[in-house]
């Protein structure tokens, strides 16, 4: 069995690894913001060294865990969640380099700790009811999320039902591609990865800063740089230019396909 220090030291590499990818549309990274003004990489460095007590936290959660529903492991991770966003908001001066990545993260590692031969289906057991318990009686709540804000608006679950599902974005695309990739380097292999999962899965932080006309767009961005072998090539390289000019000049953020590429990198790492 890993220890929950080396489930949390994989995640922190697959935090600092997600940041440092580029040129990635609609995200921080080492040579560009335009679309997050208020935060740099060194931002996401920070952010990304105070997250490892609680990313060790979680795991041990998992590692722990002696009950028969699996659901009380899920709400015995929630407080930890709370203080791992505590010490993101301190390291960074309030900015949320990372709120998404906590919830995400937090479940996984404690799958992961719980039983590594059995993460999604854990990973389900542990959600069950999710979307559920936390959508409901929303129109009496005074402070929406972004994710309560837009299943009120559109109807769709966002993170929590893609957690749900047991993550079939990232198990089921995402994480299959990256373990198919061969002679090719880091960067190219997370970027690509990224379009994969641009080009599955629903992202609440376009659509609250655009429209879904905005998502589809995004969307038809990432399956044609895919369609054309990825992003290591000229034409795969005109078409991201491109994708990353509509996000600066429409301000769209990709915030969740980043949560969900940090997931991937991290399973990628934990599984080798």
């Amino acid at each position: 069995m890993k220890s929950s220090k080396y489930l949390a030291d994989a995640a922190v590499k697959a935090l600092l690894y997600e940041v440092n990818v580029h040129p990635k549309p609609g995200l921080v990274d080492p040579v560009d913001n335009s679309t997050h003004l208020d935060m740099n990489v060194f931002t996401f460095i920070d952010s990304a060294v105070s997250l490892h007590p609680y990313l060790e936290e979680f795991a041990q959660a998992g590692i722990d865990f002696e009950g028969n529903d699996l659901r009380d492991l899920f709400k015995s991770i929630r407080p930890i969640g709370i203080k791992a966003e505590e010490a993101m908001f301190e390291s960074t001066n309030n900015i949320n380099t990372h709120k998404g990545a906590i919830f995400s993260l937090g479940i996984i590692l404690a799958a992961c700790g719980y039983d590594r031969d059995n993460i999604q289906a854990t990973i389900k057991a542990m959600l069950q009811g999710l979307v559920e318990n936390d959508f409901k009686a929303l129109d009496s709540k005074k402070n929406l999320s972004n994710g309560e804000k837009m299943f009120l608006k559109y109807g769709v679950t966002g993170i929590r039902g893609e957690a749900e599902k047991g993550y079939p974005t990232v198990f089921d695309n995402s994480l299959p591609y990256l373990k198919s990739q061969t002679d090719v380097d880091l960067n190219s292999m997370f970027l690509n990865t990224l379009m994969v999962i641009v080009s599955h899965s629903y992202d609440s932080n376009v659509v609250k800063r655009g429209d879904l006309n905005s998502l589809e767009r995004i969307q038809k961005y990432a399956k044609d740089i895919l369609n054309v072998g990825g992003c290591g090539n000229s034409e795969g390289k005109k078409i991201l230019d491109d994708m990353n000019e509509y996000c600066n000049k429409n301000n769209l953020s990709l915030g969740g396909s980043a949560d969900l590429l940090i997931v991937t990198i991290f399973l990628f790492l934990f599984l080798i």
